[in-house]
């Protein structure tokens, strides 16, 4: 069986398709979303109703949180350093103009999500199973990643949130790291997902990274008129975190 796990879209219908594409080449059995499906970019309409249509089964991530519930987003903020409230204030300003383009059907879909998606060995969460905000890095120690993940149940524990991908074995189990469809923040600006195989009693982990267009994207977001839309368009192309 082949499980093809993608996460963070982000609004971003020019990845999104090229990942689509990539789709049909390596021909999954069973396809995972991993949340954070529609803020951030310029067609977060487009997005939801495509996953809907697929059928993919998937995760609640933070900021499909936000969307349906902007408190989220302030009690997350409330315990941030002051010198992180402008990112904050740049999201939620972002966040309510996803929120008019997405009207309230979808995002009461997005409240239907829910928080862990479970398979024989294989589990999925968004970050972590305790929190949607907080996950460990890839730097983070062995034990922190365990720690984290090991609660779930399973000898495989697939998480987003931090758009870089990664494969780690940890004693008994293994943890991996889905990237992003978007805004990869890992130096590389194609998209990344994970295709999990399962051969005979072996199950491997491959980390798949597809081009797309990044400049349709950042042409889509000036065009649509989302706030801080330079903004998205500068991690996109550099494919690091920036403050705003």
């Amino acid at each position: 069986m082949r499980i093809a796990i993608l996460s963070d879209i982000h609004g971003n219908l020019t990845a999104f398709e090229a990942v689509l594409k990539d789709l049909r080449e390596t021909a999954p059995d069973l396809v995972w979303h991993g949340g954070d499906l529609a803020d951030g970019g310029s067609r977060p309409a487009d997005i939801v109703d495509r996953i809907r249509a697929l059928g993919w089964a998937g995760v609640v991530g933070n900021t499909d949180e936000l969307l349906f519930d902007p408190a989220s987003l302030t009690e997350f903020a409330s315990h941030a350093p002051e010198k992180l409230q402008p990112l904050f204030a740049a999201i939620a300003e972002r966040a309510a103009a996803t929120r008019e383009m997405l009207g309230e059907e979808r995002l009461d879909w997005l409240r239907t999500l829910p928080r862990t998606q479970l398979l024989d060995e294989l589990a999925l969460v968004h970050a972590s199973p305790e929190s949607l905000w907080r996950a460990p890095a890839p730097e983070a120690g062995d034990a922190e990643v365990e720690k984290a993940y090991a609660g779930l149940g399973r000898p495989i524990a697939v998480y987003a949130h931090i758009h870089r991908s990664y494969v780690r074995k940890l004693g008994g189990m293994t943890v991996a790291n889905t990237g992003s469809v978007s805004l990869s923040y890992d130096g590389d600006c194609r998209a990344a997902y994970l295709l999990v195989d399962e051969i005979g009693p072996r199950i491997e982990i491959q980390i798949r990274r597809v081009a797309y267009d990044v400049e349709a994207e950042v042409k889509a977001l000036k065009d649509c008129g989302l706030p801080h839309g330079d903004w998205v368009a500068e991690m996109l192309r550099t494919a690091r975190f920036a403050m705003p």
